[in-house]
């Protein structure tokens, strides 16, 4: 059986003042992650900041996380290259530090079709053999993946039978997933910050796969709706959206999960790296009202 299931918390990569790699502050965050109960983590996704990363940032990071997280919780990294073959050898080095997934997204190229993004997912099944999450962000590859290829790619390749659906509406196109997909064990990941996690789970997702900064709140629903307790997993959902929302903002997202891992003491500092936002005192206040609003929330719906 597969370990991808549960919830995957994606890391950020954390800097210092001088815009260097602050390793520790890593290495906080993935314990904190870790001591509130996630299944596993993910490395170099996008927002990892990875493209903002050198190749030599890249390994040390790939490095960092898979000593510190020493086989406590699997570890997918992510390889998404515009070339297949930067592709494989990322997935390579993932496979080789001892991830257990790489996670992938479409090439971007200009004529993109569907037999290139099936070739593209086979040449590493075939090459690496080792097990690919595929990532449908159709901002970041380009390409609209509908259900029928996500499916059709889970039938021609079976370690590319997990997909982190990251295109709305996401609990329509998981039902439309996993009805192409009929007979095949076919996972489906939320992401998007969790917005929309009650509903992908009712839509049969498995879980989530996003970096939100309380990643407790969403070990809580999917553990309560798994169980059969779907009002205790909506309570928690609907008092969480939302920080969820407010954290999944276009543009300065990034910046607000970081400055809330820096409150929460996992962070030394909560900068993004250029051209990544700053946060002003508007952002600021709206954040420490929407953190005691949802806090207070929480309290009361876990009473």
């Amino acid at each position: 059986m597969s370990v991808l299931q549960g919830v995957f918390s994606v890391l950020p990569t954390p800097f210092h003042n001088d815009d260097t790699l602050d390793l520790d502050s890593l290495r906080r965050v993935i314990d904190l992650f870790i001591a509130h109960g996630v299944n596993g983590l993910t490395a170099l996704g996008v927002t990892s900041e990875v493209a903002r990363l050198t190749d030599r940032e890249r390994q040390i990071v790939l490095e960092t996380v898979i000593s510190h997280v020493n086989g406590r919780v699997p570890v997918v990294v992510g390889a998404t290259a515009d070339g297949t073959n930067t592709c494989l050898n990322y997935s390579l080095d993932a496979k080789q530090a001892g991830a257990a997934a790489v996670m992938i997204s479409p090439p971007r190229m200009a004529k993109l079709n569907s037999d290139t993004v099936v070739r593209h997912f086979a040449a590493v099944a075939k090459t690496v053999n080792i097990e690919i999450v595929v990532q449908d962000y159709p901002p970041i590859s380009g390409f609209h993946m509908e259900p029928a290829l996500l499916a059709r790619i889970a039938r021609e390749i079976p370690q590319a039978r997990t997909i982190k659906l990251e295109d709305p509406p996401t609990p329509f196109k998981t039902s439309r997933i996993l009805e192409a997909a009929q007979g095949i064990d076919v996972r489906i990941f939320g992401g998007l910050g969790g917005v929309f996690l009650l509903e992908e789970l009712m839509a049969g997702a498995s879980g989530a796969m996003t970096g939100f900064a309380y990643p407790e709140i969403l070990v809580d629903i999917v553990k309560a709706y798994r169980a059969g307790d779907f009002d205790t997993a909506a309570d928690y959902f609907y008092c969480s959206v939302p920080l969820m929302r407010f954290e999944f903002q276009e543009g300065i997202g990034m910046a607000i999960r970081k400055e809330v891992l820096r409150r929460r003491g996992a962070l030394t500092t909560a900068i993004t790296r250029s051209p990544g936002a700053k946060l002003d005192a508007t952002t600021l206040a709206a954040l420490d009202r929407v953190m005691k609003w949802t806090g207070k929330k929480s309290e009361s719906a876990s009473e």
